[in-house]
């Protein structure tokens, strides 16, 4: 620790005391010598109890103001927290340092004092000493206060200083903790999968491609021009070199010449070939990216195949649950889709746990519960978040938590969810909901008709099961029907389509004809049938949308607000 932190650690442990004022309520951060705003503000009493407290806080500022040429009252955020704490600093302490600014990020000592009375803040700061400022520079350019979303988006790397988007971000910072609780407290253990595969998980083809060749072409085009590749001539002439050589070996060893003389030659000899060899070596090398039979020769590429960025977690997971019993991977995933809509995105995170010796009631139970425990987690360790969330984009946002948290999900089949949604259409002249998208057997649900069935007919989360298998992925496990799998999604309002799982394929025989079906090939996928062939177990799974989850708590409406750098066609910024 440095002079000056030491200097600043001391005063901050004796200040309170030299002043005679009671230090048990005030909770320092351990590692920036500082009180965070919400260890003030957050408290049930609004931070009165604090009052005569010495403190340091540290923070932006989100507006600021004079009051005529005495004070300088300034709405200071850090971020731990919605609400903002007044810091009142008197001219003479600023001096010629300006606070104002919008952005302007300061580090203050002061007391805690009550406010005068009419006013809505519980306490503020007098600052009696100013130890840092960050300036902020002209044209700062989310100094309004009302800026769009997409115009934010335009500056993701200052967007997090806005009030939403910071709010967002503990919200999601909520989720995941929750998350981990979750499964942590049911006995899951938490697998890292692989970023970068060999397997399409979903088998749609929508992946990126993780490659060396383009790099490796350039870096060989540019050598080649700096240093072209040995010709016809060269080669003959260097081969004829080494003949000569080594005839001239032959001739020592002929006339038992002395030793050290043909060790010598042999030397020489060596010496030729090994340069003959990296000469043959660069004739060989072509400019381009490397083809083999028409093809590209991926056997050339970084990893010797094809590889890709993930699409799911699951298919790696499902290793560990063949041995764990109970885990679950939270991570990246990664999708090809040229959609601009707003519910996708390129990059996006995955929740998904693997139950061993369960089926699909066990698989739904544990999603249901799961959601549950998100949606109260938020209420009772989130509220002041989701409330400015709640009086800015959704004013139903908590309403739908606590139904969420304390109902009981319906639960129908694909076969019960369809018919219900053709009555509707049936019914259409009674003012009914007519769809855009058609209704029948065999159909993917849109997610139009998730949200009717979930907002509309049943008015609470629905879980629908028993999915076609020609729509579903070829890991399902086939029903008895032979026409559906044992696959199930669960939907929620505002979003629709929430999480989708499914009880797995044990069966090797026939997960091997529903690969064939789909017409994929086999030897990716060798080393996932082995789970079949070596101690196969039912199990089964699910995988929830983190995003989708955000935009279910904050009902925003683009998924692209609901994570920290969305990256879409057209955009992957920093």
């Amino acid at each position: 620790m440095g002079t000056q932190e030491e200097s600043l650690a001391t005063q901050m442990d004796c200040m309170a005391v030299a002043s005679g004022a009671d230090t048990a309520g005030v909770e320092w951060a351990k590692y920036s010598k500082r009180v965070l705003i919400r260890k003030i503000v957050g408290r049930p009493d609004g931070g009165h109890g604090l009052v005569g407290q010495r403190v340091v806080v540290g923070g932006w500022v989100k507006t600021g103001r004079e009051q005529g040429k005495n004070f300088v009252f300034l709405e200071v955020n850090d971020g731990s927290c919605p609400t903002n704490l007044q810091v009142l600093v008197d001219c003479s302490v600023a001096s010629d340092i300006h606070l104002t600014s919008t952005g302007t990020c300061i580090m203050v000592e002061g007391e805690l004092k009550q406010p005068p009375e009419g006013t809505k803040q519980k306490v503020e700061l007098k600052v009696e000493k100013i130890l840092e400022v960050g300036a902020v520079e002209p044209k700062y350019p989310i100094a309004k206060a009302k800026l769009s979303m997409e115009y934010l988006r335009g500056f993701m790397h200052l967007r997090p200083r806005t009030n939403t988007i910071s709010a967002v971000a503990r919200i999601r910072n909520a989720l995941a903790y929750a998350t981990h609780t979750f499964f942590q407290n049911h006995g899951f253990n938490y697998i890292q999968t692989p970023i970068i595969t060999t397997s399409d998980c979903e088998g749609a083809g929508e992946m990126f491609q993780v490659t060396t060749l383009f790099s490796e072409a350039d870096r060989l085009d540019r050598e080649l021009k700096e240093n072209p590749p040995p010709s016809a001539a060269d080669l003959e002439a260097t081969k004829f070199l080494v003949k000569e050589k080594g005839d001239r070996v032959s001739d020592l060893k002929a006339n038992q010449a002395d030793k050290s003389e043909i060790v010598a030659a042999v030397s020489e000899l060596r010496k030729s070939k090994d340069q003959l060899l990296k000469m043959e070596e660069r004739s060989r090398l072509k400019p381009g990216i490397p083809q083999k039979d028409g093809k590209i020769d991926f056997s050339q590429d970084f990893f010797a195949r094809q590889a890709f960025l993930t699409v799911s977690g699951q298919l790696q997971v499902e290793t560990y649950v063949c041995a764990l019993s109970s885990v679950y991977t939270f991570g990246p995933t990664f999708r090809a889709e040229n959609s601009h809509t707003s519910r996708h995105l390129a990059e996006f995170w995955m929740v998904e746990p693997e139950i061993a010796f369960a089926d699909l009631h066990d698989d739904m139970n544990c999603a249901e519960d799961y959601v549950k425990f998100l949606c109260q987690w938020l209420l009772d360790n989130c509220l002041d978040d989701m409330e400015f969330m709640s009086k800015m984009f959704d004013k139903t946002a908590i309403d739908r938590l606590r139904s969420v948290a304390n109902t009981s999900f319906a639960r129908i089949t694909y076969t019960e969810a369809i018919q219900l949604l053709e009555k509707v259409i049936n019914f259409f002249y009674l003012g009914y909901k007519k769809f855009d998208n058609e209704v029948e057997w065999g159909i993917d649900l849109a997610s139009e008709h998730e949200r009717y069935l979930t907002e509309e007919i049943f008015k609470k989360p629905v879980i629908v099961y028993n999915y076609p298998k020609d729509i579903k992925a070829f890991y399902m496990r086939v029903n008895d029907d032979g026409k559906t799998v044992a696959a199930m999604d669960v939907l929620v309002p505002k979003v629709g389509e929430l999480i989708g799982g499914s009880q797995r394929e044990e069966r090797y025989d026939v997960i091997v004809n529903r690969i064939q079906e789909m017409g994929l090939p086999r030897e990716p996928y060798d080393w996932y049938l082995d789970l079949r062939r070596y101690g196969t177990v039912k199990h089964a799974g699910f995988g929830l949308g983190f995003e989708r989850m955000v935009l279910f708590a904050t009902g925003l409406e683009n998924i692209r607000d609901a994570i920290p750098f969305p990256r879409y066609p057209g955009r992957a910024d920093l």
